[in-house]
């Protein structure tokens, strides 16, 4: 099974378990994030091992 590098909000919402307006929240703010390093960020969208490495510690990838 291939697992898309973007994950979407409905990738956040089964992952955390939270509503729709929550994880759109949960997304702004990591895309808010990466603005502020030099990144550019995709609205509605965060890179998968970006997410990783914020909400594990790590990332899958680099494993």
């Amino acid at each position: 099974m291939r697992t898309n590098y973007m994950m979407t909000v409905e990738d956040v919402m089964n992952e955390l378990g939270v509503k729709r307006s929550k994880a759109y929240s949960i997304l702004k703010q990591l895309n808010n994030e990466l603005e502020k390093e030099g990144y550019v960020a995709v609205r509605g969208k965060i890179p998968r091992p970006y997410w990783e490495t914020k909400f594990y510690g790590f990332s899958q990838k680099s494993m």
